[in-house]
C-alpha cells in the first residue's frame, strides 16, 4: 500500500473524529432532529458512512456479495438506538480493523472484480476503493455540516489541508 493511501485514510479517520468531537459540543437530540437534506438526521448520515465504509472493508477482503448483504445485518444492529458515544466507538472499532488490513501487505495495485446485480462488475484496485472511502466520507461530513448549519449550529472544518497541519505540528 502507498504511503499516500495510508496517509488519506488516517485523514478519514482524523476527519470523523473531528466530526464526533464538535458534535459532543451539543445536545444529543441534535443527532435525531428531522430536517430536509441529504439525510433525514446528522445520526443518519453518520449511519451511512458507516455502512459505506464497512461493505467497502469487506468487498476488499474478498467477501461476495451475499456476504456483504448479511454484514449490513450486523451493521444495522450495531447501530440502531446506539448513543452517540457508542456509534463513535463502533467508528474506531472499524477503523482499527481497516489499519490491520491496510498492514496486512496484501498487493495494493492489483485489480479485481467487485460484481454487484444492479450495476455490474467493478474491476477496481484496492487502492482506488480505499480512495473511494475516503472521497465518500468528504462528501458526506460536508452533508453533516450543512446540517449543522440548517440547524443554526456551527459545522465542523476537517479539510485535508487541516489534517497536514495538525499530523506536522
Amino acid at each position: 500500500m502507498s504511503t499516500q493511501t495510508l496517509k488519506n485514510y488516517e485523514y478519514h479517520v482524523w476527519a470523523n473524529k473531528r466530526v464526533f468531537a464538535r458534535l459532543e459540543e451539543l445536545p444529543e437530540e441534535i443527532l435525531h432532529q428531522e430536517m430536509s437534506n441529504v439525510f433525514p438526521t446528522i445520526y443518519a448520515g453518520l449511519v451511512h458512512i458507516y455502512r459505506v465504509d464497512n461493505v467497502w472493508l469487506s468487498g476488499i477482503k474478498g467477501n461476495s456479495y451475499e456476504q456483504v448483504k448479511e454484514l449490513l445485518v450486523t451493521v444495522e444492529e450495531k447501530t440502531t438506538g446506539k448513543s452517540m458515544k457508542q456509534l463513535e466507538a463502533a467508528f474506531s472499532e472499524l477503523a482499527e480493523a481497516y489499519r490491520a488490513f491496510l498492514n496486512s501487505g496484501a498487493d495494493w495495485q492489483a485489480v479485481k472484480d467487485f460484481p454487484h446485480p444492479t450495476y455490474g462488475v467493478l474491476h477496481a484496485s484496492n487502492e482506488e476503493l480505499i480512495q473511494h472511502v475516503v472521497n465518500h466520507g468528504t462528501y458526506h461530513r460536508g452533508n453533516i455540516t450543512s446540517m449543522l448549519r440548517q440547524l443554526e449550529h456551527a459545522g465542523v472544518s476537517s479539510d485535508y489541508v487541516f489534517y497536514l497541519y495538525d499530523v506536522n505540528k
